[in-house]
This record gives C-alpha cells, structure tokens and sequence, in this order.
C-alpha cells in the first residue's frame, strides 16, 4: 500500500478519534449514534496509523506530499 494521506490529515484524523472516543466515555453520546461514531473513530485511528485511506484511492485523492529529488 503506497501512503495516501499527509501528516496534517493524520493529526487531524487523530484529534477527531480522540474528541469522538471522549464524548463516548463520558457519556455525551450515548445509544446506537454513539456506537457508530466509535466505529467511526476507530477507522480514523487506524488509517491514521497505516497512513493509507482506502477512500481516497477509490477517489484518486493524495495528502500526502511528494518528496523532492535533488
């Protein structure tokens, strides 16, 4: 898998699975909604640790920036 996503998108990613899982723990988001979220969240973690969105390749889409040779 080549790395599709850059590091702005990845702390983003982060901080968005963070802020979901403390509003389940904390009883913010309770029922089915908060399930879905937490799966949400832990999608976003996980593509965050990989650096590879599968969506993105489905949409041609690249954060990630190109290394420049010299």
């Amino acid at each position: 898998m080549k790395q599709n996503m850059g590091n702005t998108d990845r702390i983003v990613r982060i901080l968005a699975a963070i802020v979901i899982a403390v509003l389940y723990f904390t009883n913010t988001i309770t029922g089915t909604l908060g399930y879905v979220l937490l799966g949400v969240a832990s999608i976003f973690l996980l593509t965050s640790l990989i650096s590879f969105c599968p969506l993105y390749s489905l949409l041609g889409m690249n954060t990630c920036q190109v290394k420049k040779k010299v």
